[in-house]
């Protein structure tokens, strides 16, 4: 093969104006050239840049993220992989993981979003783990902002297209509104598979001389420097980032998945790897470094459907549905039989080699030759300047005897249930297939989807959860909001958490008040981890998320996963029948900072989040969980947004029957809308039937969960004494028809 240098196509020379262009600073530059022992190409500046990129590097946030406990009883595979593993019993695991896909949806809405579910399927199946189920965590701005209803249309529009099509339930998520995404938009995609425990596959390239096989759809020019993108802010100039987005094809995903399925049935396979951010380059040289090898690649041979694409192109391009696969020595026949009968793409584009170099040639001449570990462990690493903002006390102040208190607090409530942060997210879930596979035992709406695990009594509960509001205010106690919910979520359907994934979405982290907010959610992430027992066995950081230097709010999403034993053992949110008793867990407080009340009818976004106990918080969810498991416990609804007003009302109008009224007595003395909408932590509303009461008031005392009894189950009105009384029908059609209207306000046709 030709030497280093030679020229097979023309290169641009390089400049300061082309390094910064790559987003790579000059004292990163010149650690190049220090390493190379040379200047670098073109090609291997590319190389250098998507690696060294924050989405792919993690350069600002690997010294914060080591703060989060990984291991657990059920933990097979912590953070490092394509996705976590849980071990679920019966000799299966649960696979999962949560990305974001943030940038590429404000650019282009459908595709970007459609590939972002596209890319979170493939790291499931490279696991060896077939997909079951979906989520989505989808952040949009304010509905007065213009782009807003195209922007939720194009990206729910993306997620239902690409899912259905692929045969992959979307079973939940969640949808939230604020003028702090106006410019950022946050797509977050999360899926669930499941494996056979003995055949769980990594991306490891190991063993000399194994081939490199590409397989899927060919390479184009579509997402090329796309992980570069998602590690630079955005500005004016944004929507000329639009060749940048991939472009998804998910019946060819389908095919895909089958035929990498198939493969893994038997014994070709050393290592398997999805092409996501960084393509062809971070598969390959991921997969040397764990595999402590070194890899070898002839461009030449990689499927293309573009003419003329040059190594730089093929090695960046971020085109959808491609794998990449170490196969045992002998055995390319055999990969190759398999991908032929689902009419994809197998080709042998390259083998390990001992020396530990990343290394490509293209038409006979080598274009590229890195370190592995320089694309690895030896990528930069930062310990950002972290700073308390000066404005955060008096962010934190609220005053709350200059508010008033509503005169009409019926009317505060249907104000509520029609904001688009709290009315039924119906007009979205009915775009998405939840029942396909037919595993959906709970669909789209309740706390917690709940998915049967076919061939066993059990099934797994998965839900999404974050407040970006929260961690504004206070990351830390943000950090373990987002916990504490979204475990709560799982002890509303009955489940015992296994472990979780998160998506951390923040502002530049060469903002110092940006790093602030992050090490002090990863703090408060890690003692709700510590304290509730959840290990986090995935994740991903998406930083830059700020337009003309005004970022998000700081948004850790949290996923998580539980285990069900029995599955006829799980609850619903909505009330089952009149006469039963309403029971809330947990203790009311008088607290309104941060709450969507305060911003809803005041305007206000100040004070500080919930108060929570973590203590208290583990006793309230062990309490739920415990008497689902004994089948006392008719529905259970976690207290969140709204407050006990809010919450109550759900209970009410969101089950597939006639709405059910309730009548309900508060004891506690506070402020009517803070008794009505404040959203003080660890409170489920529970109801059973009143021969119940004593078992499960036994088990409350047993785990320390305070509990009373505050009302019935009945009447065609929801009664709070002596604060509100409103007929739920009239309830039912505001929050019901809340988001459409606020759609069709920006003239979009549904």
């Amino acid at each position: 093969m030709a030497r280093l240098g030679a020229k097979p196509y023309d290169q641009p020379s390089i400049n300061a104006e082309i390094i910064a262009s790559h987003g790579l600073s000059e004292d990163e530059y010149k650690r190049i050239v220090e390493i190379l022992g040379r200047e670098p190409n073109y090609t291997e500046l590319g190389v250098f840049s998507v690696m060294w990129s924050e989405h792919c590097s993690y350069k600002s946030s690997k010294v914060h993220l080591k703060l989060l406990p990984t291991d657990g009883p059920a933990v097979l595979q912590g953070p490092g992989e394509n996705a976590g593993i849980v071990d679920i019993g019966n000799g299966q695991v649960a696979v999962f993981k949560m990305e974001s896909h943030n940038h590429p949806s404000f650019i282009e809405p459908y595709q970007g979003a459609a590939t972002g579910v596209g890319g979170i399927l493939r790291d499931i199946f490279t696991m060896g783990a077939r997909p079951i189920a979906s989520l989505n965590s989808l952040r949009f701005g304010s509905f007065d902002h213009p782009r807003t209803p195209y922007l939720l249309s194009g990206v729910v529009s993306g997620i239902g297209g690409y899912g259905n099509c692929v045969g992959v339930p979307t079973v939940g998520g969640e949808l939230f509104f604020d003028e702090s995404y106006n410019a950022n938009i946050l797509v977050n995609a999360f899926t669930l598979g499941i494996a056979e425990k003995r055949r769980i596959f990594k991306g490891t390239a190991k063993g000399a001389g194994n081939s490199l096989i590409y397989v899927g759809a060919k390479t184009g020019r579509d997402g090329i420097h796309g992980a570069t993108m998602a590690s630079e802010a955005f500005s004016e100039e944004s929507e000329k980032r639009r060749p940048t987005v991939q472009v998804g094809d998910p019946f060819t995903e389908k095919l895909l998945l089958e035929a990498c399925l198939e493969l893994m049935k038997g014994h070709c396979l050393v290592g398997i790897q999805d092409m996501g951010a960084a393509g062809l380059t971070s598969s390959a040289a991921e997969m040397a470094a764990r595999g402590g090898s070194g890899v070898e690649l002839d461009l030449s041979r990689v499927p293309l459907r573009e003419r003329r694409m040059t190594p730089y192109e093929i090695l960046l391009s971020e085109s959808q549905e491609r794998m990449l696969l170490v196969a045992k020595k002998g055995k390319e026949n055999e990969v190759k039989r398999i991908f032929e009968k689902w009419d994809l793409d197998a080709v042998v584009v390259g083998k390990v080699t001992r020396d530990r170099l990343f290394r490509a040639f293209f038409d006979g001449a080598e274009v590229v030759r890195i370190p592995v570990v320089a694309l690895s462990s030896d990528a930069p690493v930062y310990s950002r300047p972290a700073e308390r903002p000066q404005g955060q006390d008096e962010l934190q102040r609220l005053d709350l005897e200059k508010i008033e208190v509503p005169k009409d607090l019926g009317a505060t409530l249907k104000l509520l249930l029609e904001s688009p942060n709290v009315a039924s997210k119906e007009w979205v879930f009915r775009q998405y297939d939840h029942f396909v596979r037919s595993n959906t035992v709970v669909a789209p709406g309740a706390d917690a989807a709940v998915i049967r695990i076919k061939g066993t009594d059990k099934a797994l509960a998965l839900t999404v959860d974050g407040n970006g509001r929260y961690c504004y205010l206070d990351p830390y106690v943000g950090g373990i909001l987002a916990v504490a919910e979204a475990a709560r979520n799982l002890a509303c359907v009955g489940a015992r958490p296994l472990g979780l994934t998160d998506c951390l979405n923040f502002g530049s982290p060469e903002r110092p008040d940006v790093m602030w907010q992050f090490s002090q959610v990863l703090q408060g992430m890690r003692d709700a981890c510590i304290t509730l027992g959840v290990p986090v066995v995935s994740g991903n950081v998406s930083f830059y998320n700020e337009t003309d230097g005004v970022p998000i709010y700081p948004t850790p999403t949290v996923g998580m996963v539980g285990l069900l034993q029995k599955v006829e053992r799980h609850a619903t949110p909505w009330f089952k029948s009149s006469g039963d008793l309403v029971v809330l867990l947990g203790r009311n407080r008088e607290e309104l900072g941060g709450s969507e009340y305060l911003k809803v009818v005041h305007g206000i976004v100040k004070g500080t989040p919930p108060w929570i106990d973590l203590r208290l918080e583990r006793a309230v969810q062990q309490c739920c969980i415990k008497a689902i498991e004994k089948g006392i416990i008719r529905s259970a609804h976690d207290m969140s947004e709204g407050g006990l007003g809010v919450t109550l009302a759900e209970c009410c109008i969101s089950g597939p029957e006639k709405p059910l009224g309730v009548r309900v007595e508060l004891r506690e003395m506070m402020r009517g809308d803070a008794r009505l909408f404040g959203e003080s932590q660890s409170r489920i509303i529970v109801t059973l039937r009143e021969k119940e009461l004593n078992r499960f008031r036994q088990i409350a005392v047993k785990e320390g969960a305070p509990m009373q009894v505050i009302g019935e189950v009945g009447g065609g009105h929801l009664a709070v004494h002596p604060l509100v009384r409103v007929p739920v029908d009239e309830l039912r059609a505001v929050w019901l028809g809340g988001l459409e209207r606020r759609l069709r306000g920006q003239g979009k046709e549904l």
